[in-house]
């Protein structure tokens, strides 16, 4: 495989380019202010949406560009690395992977209702499927939707919910049936795509070390209604549904990862360049040399196998240890990255003025979620080494 060729296309340059001079529009100052105020940054997002690229994975007929997981990567990498780093990242990803239940198992008359709109930025979702007692255990999840007539009657939690303070729809995953009822735990789930009425939701906003320009919630639904024609395909079969967004959301994520590395890497090795003590230039250390060039060589590796992972989704191939790897291995990187930009800015990387501060709180998250390090290796323990499932 030729992965240059892959990457660098004339098309996805042009891509690259596009993006970026959209986020270049937004410097350090701004996300520094949003970071400071923990105010979401509208102003990004909507000139993001003005550029056509909310939709850039979604059907030309819907008023999407039709291109692939590729080419979102491609693009969410391009805003990782800018001055927006993560917080940019989720101000936008959800519109790019969430919807994509919807691409595929939407009535014609939903994809009409819903995909028009949110590729236009005209609505906000929010992705709602952790809860707090069920993390990554969904089939344990307890929100419960009973079905009265020609509408649903939703009552339970979720939790680390992002932009949900903004959010005019939620993508909802609840049960339908209950466990015990179902032959096995992943039936019974069932996905909707409905209004976020916030006389029935409580938004509760998570106060957190990183990304404060997007907000983090725990939501409370006491009997929320969601009309039947609010519900994505087949009932019960909601698990399998969701499916559809998680390998896209792992590869867009770990593309973003290598974006943010890649940015806190050029802070440090500019500041190794500029910073004199004892007569010379601090980047003429070893000590100093040597991380930085392993991150290199980390972020380069990780960005190889986030471009083999999108290949294999874009050609319909099984793509899940490879999209899962990729967000291992881009997640490590990006971190070790981040801390090396703090440590090469000596005391001042401790400074909020420099940036890396910021990029190395946003990339602890990052290792955290969609899905824990420890998750990955087991996935891929038992999936690709056959060994028996530990938990």
């Amino acid at each position: 495989m030729n992965f240059d060729a892959l990457a660098n296309t004339p098309d996805r340059a042009e891509i690259r380019d596009a993006v970026k001079a959209i986020c270049d529009r937004f410097d350090d100052q701004y996300w520094q202010e949003k970071d400071r105020t923990g105010s979401f940054p509208t102003e990004f997002t909507s000139a993001i949406a003005e550029g056509g690229w909310l939709g850039i994975a979604m059907p030309e007929e819907y008023g999407g560009a039709g291109l692939g997981v590729t080419e979102a990567a491609i693009m969410m990498q391009v805003i990782g690395a800018s001055a927006g780093s993560f917080a940019a990242c989720s101000a936008v990803h959800i519109n790019i992977f969430g919807p994509h239940s919807i691409v595929v198992h939407g009535t014609p008359e939903q994809k009409e209702r819903w995909l028009v709109p949110l590729i236009k930025g005209e609505i906000r979702a929010c992705f709602g499927v952790t809860e707090p007692d069920a993390g990554l255990d969904t089939t344990k999840l307890k929100t419960r939707a009973v079905r009265q007539g020609d509408k649903y009657i939703v009552n339970g939690r979720k939790m680390w919910i992002s932009t949900a303070q903004i959010a005019d729809k939620i993508l909802l995953l609840a049960r339908t049936t209950p466990i015990e009822e179902c032959k096995k735990p992943t039936d019974g789930l069932s996905i909707f795509f409905t209004d976020f009425d916030r006389s029935k939701i409580e938004a509760r906003e998570v106060h957190k070390m990183g990304r404060a320009a997007v907000d983090s919630n725990a939501l409370f639904i006491d009997n929320l209604e969601i009309p039947v024609e609010d519900r994505i395909g087949e009932e019960g079969k909601g698990f399998r549904y969701i499916l559809d967004s998680l390998n896209p959301e792992r590869i867009l994520n770990a593309a973003e990862c290598i974006g943010v590395g890649r940015r806190a890497l050029s802070k440090a090795v500019q500041y190794a360049k500029d910073r004199v003590v004892f007569g010379r230039q601090i980047g003429m250390n070893q000590s100093i040399q040597h991380p930085l060039a392993e991150s290199w060589s980390e972020l380069m590796a990780a960005e190889l196998m986030v471009l083999r992972a999108a290949e294999l989704y874009d050609a319909g191939q099984p793509c899940g240890p490879e999209a899962n790897a990729a967000k291992y291995m881009s997640a490590d990187a990006n971190f070790h990255a981040c801390d090396r930009a703090v440590r090469t800015h000596g005391g001042m990387g401790y400074a909020s003025e420099f940036n890396v501060e910021r990029y190395f709180r946003e990339a602890v998250g990052m290792r955290l979620a969609p899905v824990s390090r420890e998750l990955i290796l087991c996935h891929i323990a038992e999936r690709v080494l056959g060994l028996p499932k530990s938990y």
